[in-house]
């Protein structure tokens, strides 16, 4: 399923890089005297395709987080068996809707797409500039490494709102009232509302915790994910943004 996203976030990303290409957003490519899409254009394409990807990412990172929360040893003691057994759950007790529980915070967190985009072709530029010197790289090199290097940005920019977002899909509602309606006046915490309960808690510093694992994981999975997707479209003739 997390491919399927990848392929929603990357397939939407191409789209909306032509788009902008045909509404004018574009530049003068010194080196080939073509229009290339402008840096801040593959930014909003980044943008765009975050949210594209939330309405399927959010149920995944629901599911996620609330299999990732059950810490008992005996798989008989746990409340969900697995990805489906909980969203039957949470649909049972919640509605459908449920399952877009912390929506609010996969939306904020996505956004941040534009910093992941727009840092990897700033990279490539750069990149393209050491052609002719001892420093020269190959594209798929300087793919593979402004990939990685572009999802620190992503990452440095979203995780304050990734950490709002896991703590409201943490919340304990599907927990407390597994086979009931919940009581009359319950409500799903807000964004803002965690926010400030994470400050008040921890401080500025309770809105950075976990970004050392994600730098590390974030490197060789995006390094590659983009060598593979820039590969994949040279390959096909399909990359027109960047001439």
């Amino acid at each position: 399923m997390w491919a399927a996203i990848d392929s929603v976030l990357l397939g939407s990303l191409h789209v909306y890089r032509l788009r902008l290409q045909s509404a004018g957003l574009t530049e003068l490519n010194p080196a080939t005297g073509q229009q290339r899409l402008t840096i801040f254009a593959h930014g909003v394409a980044g943008l765009c395709a975050g949210l594209t990807s939330t309405l399927l990412a959010s149920p995944m990172e629901l599911l996620k987080v609330k299999l990732q929360l059950q810490t008992q040893r005996k798989a008989s003691e746990r409340q969900f068996r697995g990805p489906i057994d909980c969203a039957r759950k949470i649909i049972r007790v919640q509605g459908i809707r449920g399952l877009w529980s912390g929506y609010t915070g996969t939306v904020v967190c996505r956004t941040n797409f534009f910093w992941m985009f727009f840092s990897f072709e700033a990279l490539m530029r750069g990149f393209s500039k050491l052609e002719g010197t001892p420093f020269q790289v190959s594209t798929g090199l300087a793919n593979f490494l402004s990939g990685g290097l572009g999802s620190f940005t992503f990452w440095i920019m979203a995780i304050p709102a990734d950490n709002v977002k896991n703590r409201m899909m943490a919340h304990p509602y599907p927990s407390l009232y597994p086979t009931a309606p919940p009581p009359q006046g319950f409500q799903r915490p807000s964004f803002a509302s965690v926010a400030r309960q994470i400050h008040a808690q921890e401080g500025y510093r309770g809105f950075i915790r976990g970004l050392g694992p994600c730098l590390l994981r974030a490197f060789p999975v995006n390094a590659s994910a983009f060598f593979v997707y820039e590969s994949l479209l040279r390959v096909l003739g399909a990359e027109k943004t960047r001439n």
